[in-house]
Protein backbone atom coordinates (compact mmCIF):
# COMPACT_ATOMS: atom_id res chain seq x y z
CA UNK A 1 0.00 0.00 0.00
CA UNK A 2 1.38 3.37 -1.03
CA UNK A 3 2.65 5.61 1.78
CA UNK A 4 1.66 9.28 2.11
CA UNK A 5 3.87 11.98 3.59
CA UNK A 6 1.85 14.19 5.97
CA UNK A 7 2.84 17.41 7.70
CA UNK A 8 3.37 16.71 11.40
CA UNK A 9 1.22 19.71 12.34
CA UNK A 10 -1.70 18.31 10.32
CA UNK A 11 -1.22 15.01 12.11
CA UNK A 12 -1.66 16.81 15.44
CA UNK A 13 1.93 17.31 16.57
CA UNK A 14 2.65 20.70 18.17
CA UNK A 15 5.44 21.68 15.77
CA UNK A 16 4.15 24.94 14.29
CA UNK A 17 6.20 28.07 14.76
CA UNK A 18 3.83 29.12 17.57
CA UNK A 19 4.08 25.77 19.35
CA UNK A 20 0.61 24.64 18.27
CA UNK A 21 -0.71 22.17 15.70
CA UNK A 22 -3.23 22.27 12.86
CA UNK A 23 -4.67 18.81 13.42
CA UNK A 24 -6.73 17.75 10.45
CA UNK A 25 -9.85 15.78 11.24
CA UNK A 26 -11.05 13.78 8.28
CA UNK A 27 -12.39 10.23 8.43
CA UNK A 28 -9.90 8.97 5.85
CA UNK A 29 -6.95 9.93 8.07
CA UNK A 30 -7.96 7.36 10.69
CA UNK A 31 -8.23 4.76 7.93
CA UNK A 32 -4.79 5.64 6.53
CA UNK A 33 -3.33 5.60 10.03
CA UNK A 34 -4.77 2.14 10.68
CA UNK A 35 -3.30 1.00 7.34
CA UNK A 36 0.11 2.37 8.37
CA UNK A 37 0.18 4.58 5.26
CA UNK A 38 1.13 7.88 6.88
CA UNK A 39 4.71 9.05 7.24
CA UNK A 40 4.65 12.05 9.61
CA UNK A 41 7.27 14.75 9.07
CA UNK A 42 8.01 18.41 9.81
CA UNK A 43 10.81 19.79 7.64
CA UNK A 44 11.44 22.76 9.92
CA UNK A 45 11.77 20.79 13.14
CA UNK A 46 13.72 18.05 11.37
CA UNK A 47 16.21 20.70 10.22
CA UNK A 48 16.77 21.76 13.82
CA UNK A 49 14.52 24.80 14.15
CA UNK A 50 13.00 25.07 17.64
CA UNK A 51 9.35 25.03 18.64
CA UNK A 52 8.20 27.66 19.22
CA UNK A 53 10.20 29.84 16.83
CA UNK A 54 9.82 33.18 15.09
CA UNK A 55 7.51 32.94 12.07
CA UNK A 56 9.30 32.75 8.73
CA UNK A 57 8.29 33.84 5.24
CA UNK A 58 9.77 33.49 1.77
CA UNK A 59 11.11 36.80 0.52
CA UNK A 60 10.60 37.96 -3.09
CA UNK A 61 14.21 37.08 -3.98
CA UNK A 62 13.73 33.55 -2.62
CA UNK A 63 15.56 33.75 0.71
CA UNK A 64 13.59 32.74 3.80
CA UNK A 65 13.78 35.03 6.80
CA UNK A 66 12.06 35.02 10.14
CA UNK A 67 10.29 37.96 11.71
CA UNK A 68 13.48 38.97 13.54
CA UNK A 69 15.30 39.33 10.21
CA UNK A 70 17.38 36.16 10.60
CA UNK A 71 18.06 34.26 7.38
CA UNK A 72 16.78 30.71 7.90
CA UNK A 73 17.06 29.60 4.28
CA UNK A 74 19.68 26.93 5.05
CA UNK A 75 17.42 25.25 7.61
CA UNK A 76 14.51 25.20 5.16
CA UNK A 77 16.76 23.75 2.46
CA UNK A 78 17.97 21.07 4.88
CA UNK A 79 14.40 20.20 5.86
CA UNK A 80 13.28 19.94 2.25
CA UNK A 81 16.23 17.67 1.42
CA UNK A 82 15.34 15.46 4.40
CA UNK A 83 11.71 15.32 3.26
CA UNK A 84 12.82 14.24 -0.22
CA UNK A 85 15.14 11.59 1.20
CA UNK A 86 12.31 10.25 3.36
CA UNK A 87 9.99 10.11 0.34
CA UNK A 88 12.61 8.34 -1.72
CA UNK A 89 13.31 5.86 1.08
CA UNK A 90 9.60 4.97 1.41
CA UNK A 91 8.87 5.34 -2.33
CA UNK A 92 6.32 8.05 -1.51
CA UNK A 93 4.65 9.74 -4.47
CA UNK A 94 1.93 11.66 -2.55
CA UNK A 95 2.14 14.29 0.16
CA UNK A 96 -0.46 16.06 2.29
CA UNK A 97 1.16 19.28 3.47
CA UNK A 98 0.12 22.42 5.37
CA UNK A 99 -1.08 25.25 3.13
CA UNK A 100 0.49 28.66 3.67
CA UNK A 101 3.67 27.34 5.25
CA UNK A 102 7.03 28.56 3.90
CA UNK A 103 8.01 24.88 3.84
CA UNK A 104 4.79 23.10 2.92
CA UNK A 105 2.51 25.61 1.17
CA UNK A 106 1.34 24.19 -2.15
CA UNK A 107 -0.79 26.99 -3.58
CA UNK A 108 -0.38 29.95 -1.23
CA UNK A 109 2.41 31.37 0.90
CA UNK A 110 2.68 34.57 2.92
CA UNK A 111 3.92 37.60 1.01
CA UNK A 112 7.26 37.96 2.80
CA UNK A 113 6.35 41.16 4.66
CA UNK A 114 4.84 39.55 7.79
CA UNK A 115 1.51 41.27 7.10
CA UNK A 116 -0.64 38.15 7.25
CA UNK A 117 -1.37 38.39 3.50
CA UNK A 118 -1.10 35.35 1.26
CA UNK A 119 -0.01 35.24 -2.35
CA UNK A 120 0.18 32.46 -4.93
CA UNK A 121 3.28 30.37 -4.39
CA UNK A 122 4.75 27.24 -2.92
CA UNK A 123 6.97 26.47 0.03
CA UNK A 124 10.54 25.18 -0.09
CA UNK A 125 9.68 21.54 0.63
CA UNK A 126 6.76 21.50 -1.79
CA UNK A 127 8.97 22.89 -4.55
CA UNK A 128 11.63 20.22 -3.98
CA UNK A 129 9.11 17.37 -3.80
CA UNK A 130 7.32 18.52 -6.94
CA UNK A 131 10.63 18.86 -8.79
CA UNK A 132 11.09 15.14 -8.11
CA UNK A 133 7.62 14.13 -9.30
CA UNK A 134 5.89 13.89 -5.93
CA UNK A 135 2.31 15.19 -5.98
CA UNK A 136 1.58 17.61 -3.15
CA UNK A 137 -1.90 18.30 -1.81
CA UNK A 138 -2.93 20.73 0.94
CA UNK A 139 -5.38 20.09 3.74
CA UNK A 140 -7.92 21.96 1.57
CA UNK A 141 -7.47 19.33 -1.14
CA UNK A 142 -7.83 16.14 0.90
CA UNK A 143 -10.88 15.07 -1.10
CA UNK A 144 -8.84 15.50 -4.30
CA UNK A 145 -6.08 13.38 -2.76
CA UNK A 146 -8.62 10.67 -1.89
CA UNK A 147 -10.04 10.81 -5.44
CA UNK A 148 -6.52 10.54 -6.89
CA UNK A 149 -5.79 7.46 -4.79
CA UNK A 150 -9.09 5.81 -5.76
CA UNK A 151 -8.50 6.58 -9.45
CA UNK A 152 -5.02 5.08 -9.44
CA UNK A 153 -5.79 1.87 -7.52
Amino acid sequence: MEKILISACLYGEAVRYDGHHNQLTHPVLKQWQAQNRLIVFCPEVSAGLPTPRAPAEIQPEGRITDSTGADVTAAFETGSAQALALCQHHQIQLALLKEGSPSCGSQLIYNGRFEGKKIPGQGQTTAVLRAHGIRVFSENQIDQLVAHIVATQ
